[in-house]
């Protein structure tokens, strides 16, 4: 029988996407700001550096999950890989806030460049399937890291403007830079934690096999379930990435408030409260279905934003509504993903955890963001938007349809697209069945 995971254990997993969040929620939150307003970069030309960058970063996210499937080492296959990766994560946090004395081409250069980040995020969710054989355990585990996860993101939204003014001292250059080195030392420490204290017991040294990288793309074949959860999940990331990165323009262009960004910002913590939901709501819904409602509420909360005019305080209701329906939709297809793994090997008879998880939440996560920056930085741009302007009525139109009503859409689709999930669920119980059959 499996041993408990111990509260240190359960500690160091939702360390994990503190610091994740914490590094990463920076970058998708106000690297498009940093870019027009601070670095001196168009916004056509910022929105199609996250679009590149993005990209090109996304498609390495099945390398790492070959990599991790690859990995031999006594700490396991993913748990190492949050020693080896924090430094370089850290770093280039840190270099993408600078803001050397460089020409508009040199810029452009510099920020897709430092732009490309590493591929943490693949272990955090890899390692997921190897902390646990049970699947509602999984579900208790990704949890506590979703509360992690926005712990990370809560300080980061509410805290960046206001210490990079404090830092900064006026200078906005001075005070992204210092703001960024400070998240990144802890960040660094905070994966070192994790590494510490976390434990795979479905993966040693003696225990694991290498795959094949053609069985690895074989675990792909007919894993419909997977195929759902990823574009599902894609979708989430697009339409958060979308409220995230253009809440600032909105708060100051819009609103007349620069403040107000931080304020709705920090009341995203309100995502802690759907992540408590969630064990509560799977035993009355299946996976599939609280997924969904964490979708439709989000979309609803959206929709409710673009009705109630400027008024401060009916807007930050909506985003405290949304933010719930968030906080369920992030949650859920990080713990599905581990069925996913279960199906692919029933399937086929190839466990392929890293390859699957790294698409499934890397690659989701990096091109949701990255067409999250790109699509609204176009509208934009298309509208007329000039950074440091008194903005024309088209481009604060594009910035309130950009704000408000794509993520709506973005969410709508999300839900849409997980109506087919339910069919695949259904088998969940018998596949566990028979892969115990199989080991013994």
């Amino acid at each position: 029988m499996q041993k408990k995971l111990s509260l240190t254990n359960i500690l160091a997993y939702a360390s994990t996407d503190t610091a994740g969040n914490l590094l990463y929620c920076t970058l998708t939150s106000f690297i498009l700001y940093f870019y027009t307003d601070v670095f001196g970069i168009s916004v056509g030309a910022a929105g199609t550096i996250l679009l590149v960058a993005r990209v090109i970063d996304s498609l390495d996210a099945p390398i790492w999950g070959l990599i991790i499937d690859h990995t031999h080492s006594k700490y396991g296959q993913s748990r190492p890989w949050f020693l080896w990766l924090a430094a370089p994560f850290a770093i280039f946090l840190t270099l993408s806030f600078l803001s050397p004395d460089l020409s508009s081409t040199q810029k452009g250069i510099y920020a897709l460049v430092t732009y490309l980040v590493t591929g943490i995020s693949t272990p955090i969710t890899s390692i997921l399937p190897n902390l646990s054989n049970d699947s509602d355990e999984r579900v208790k585990l990704n949890s506590y890291r979703m509360v992690g996860g926005n712990i990370g993101y809560f300080v980061t939204a509410s805290f960046t403007l206001p210490l990079v003014a404090f830092f900064g001292g006026g200078n906005d250059q001075r005070g992204f830079a210092i703001t960024a080195a400070v998240y990144s030392i802890i960040g660094f420490l905070m994966f070192i934690f994790a590494f510490a204290k976390t434990q795979e017991i479905n993966n040693t040294p003696q225990e694991v096999q290498s795959i094949p990288i053609k069985d690895s793309f074989k675990a792909m074949a007919g894993n419909w379930p997977w195929v759902i959860i990823v574009l599902a999940n894609v979708m989430y990331w697009l339409g958060n990435t979308v409220r995230t990165s253009t809440v600032i323009y909105y708060a100051q262009y819009n609103l007349g408030h620069l403040n107000y960004a931080s304020l709705l910002n920090g009341l995203v913590l309100f995502q802690v409260v759907g992540n408590i939901l969630i064990p509560f709501m799977v035993r009355k819904f299946s996976k599939g279905q609280t997924l969904i409602i964490g979708f439709s509420i989000a979309s609803l909360g959206q929709i409710l934003i673009g009705f109630v005019g400027s008024n401060f305080a009916l807007i930050a209701a909506a985003w405290i509504f949304t933010s719930i329906g968030t906080g369920i939709a992030v949650s859920m297809p990080f713990a599905m993903l581990s069925d996913t793994v279960d199906y692919g090997e029933w399937k086929t008879g190839i466990r392929s955890a890293g390859f699957l998880t790294a698409i499934g939440s890397a690659f989701c996560i990096k091109m949701g963001s990255g067409l999250g920056g790109f699509i609204p930085s176009k509208i934009m741009a298309a509208a007329g938007y000039v950074a440091h302007k008194q903005q024309t009525a088209s481009a604060l139109a594009s910035t309130k349809f950009s704000f408000v009503w794509l993520p709506a859409i973005c969410f709508m689709i999300g839900a849409a697209i997980m109506l087919a999930y339910a069919k695949y669920e259904k088998k969940e119980d018998q596949i566990k069945k028979d892969l115990l059959e199989r080991v013994n």
